[in-house]
This record gives structure tokens, C-alpha cells and sequence, in this order.
């Protein structure tokens, strides 16, 4: 698959974001929209603008229910199930899905510490994600902060962890998701 090809199935997969209203306000592409706006308006790197755009893809891939059509070719067309990659239900679907060949290592690093992020958020600031954070995640205890802030990436995980949560309550217009595309192609690997 070339770049252009895998950029133009993620799109499609963010598109279909476009029909599921989270917060009761806003749908899960608009909230991944204003997720890559804050992270772009605060100069962040490409990969970590990419990380913001794919930060929920988890909710736009197949969920692990699902798993009995793996091999059937049924909504799982986009994710390649077989061959290099074997599904493992122990991890998200979105986490498999950023492991296929062609997404940046940092970006896929960025997205599948968000829960490591927001553990460690919630473990130094009770109030943090408050009114928003759905399911209680278990807080890292000290020696589990200590050895994530020593992560060479710390800083961006947590940046993303605040975008996800900020962009829940902010009024900015995020650009539209094509505007992303040339980003994307330069990034894919």
C-alpha cells in the first residue's frame, strides 16, 4: 500500500467519526479535529500533531467484540489482518492498528500512552480530566510516576493527554481533516 493509499484509509476511518456524537456537543472527528488544533497552534512537531489526529483512532477501528469477523474481510479490510500482523486481544484496536507498517514510531508511541498519560495525570492533579474521563483508571503510584517522567517522550505524552482532555471544552475551529493529508504522506514511513 503506498503512502497515499494508507492516508486515504485513515481518512476514511476519521470520516466515518463524522456520524458519532460524543459529550452530547460534538462528534468524534470534531474533537479529534480540535485535538490536532491545539497541538498545532502550540508548535508541536509533526509526528505529534499526527499522534493528536489519531489519538482516538481506537474509536473509529473495530473494536476487540468484533473479533470473531477477523477473518472474514468484514470491517476488517483497512487494519490487514493476516500475514504480518496477528491480532491480539489483549491490546486495543487502535494500538493495532498504528503497529501496521507505514505510521511513525513517535506518533504510535504518542497514541498508545495515553492511558500511561492520564494514569499519571490523575496521580498528580486529583481535578485533572474531571467531568470527562469516563471509566476510573488506576493512578500510578511514585515509583510508577518517577519512572515515566524519566520516558524520553514524557513531556509530549502528557501535552497530548491535556489536548485530548482540553479539546472536550473549547470553543476553537479546528481545520478541516484534508488539510492534514500532505502531513500524513510526508510522515508515512
Amino acid at each position: 500500500m503506498t503512502p497515499e493509499q494508507r492516508v486515504s484509509a485513515v481518512f476514511k476511518l476519521l470520516e466515518a467519526g463524522s456520524k458519532k456524537v460524543i459529550d452530547g456537543k460534538q462528534t468524534q472527528l470534531d474533537h479529534t479535529l480540535k485535538v490536532a488544533q491545539l497541538a498545532k497552534n502550540s508548535g508541536a512537531d509533526e509526528e505529534t500533531v499526527l499522534a493528536a489526529l489519531l489519538l482516538n483512532i481506537s474509536n473509529f477501528t473495530p473494536s476487540e467484540q468484533q473479533s470473531d469477523n477477523l477473518n472474514t474481510g468484514r470491517s476488517y479490510d483497512l487494519l490487514e489482518v493476516g500475514g504480518a500482523l496477528e491480532y491480539d486481544l489483549s491490546m486495543d484496536s487502535g494500538d493495532l492498528y498504528l503497529r501496521q507498517p507505514g505510521f511513525p514510531n513517535k506518533t504510535r508511541e504518542l497514541v498508545e500512552s495515553q492511558v500511561s498519560a492520564k494514569r499519571y495525570l490523575g496521580a498528580i492533579d486529583s481535578n485533572f480530566g474531571e467531568g470527562f474521563l469516563i471509566l476510573p483508571l488506576p493512578l500510578f503510584s511514585l515509583p510508577e510516576r518517577q519512572a515515566f517522567e524519566k520516558d524520553p517522550l514524557f513531556r509530549q505524552k502528557v501535552q497530548l493527554a491535556k489536548w485530548d482532555v482540553a479539546a472536550r471544552t473549547t470553543d476553537i475551529k479546528p481545520a478541516a481533516l484534508d488539510t492534514y493529508r500532505e502531513m500524513f504522506i510526508r510522515n508515512m514511513m
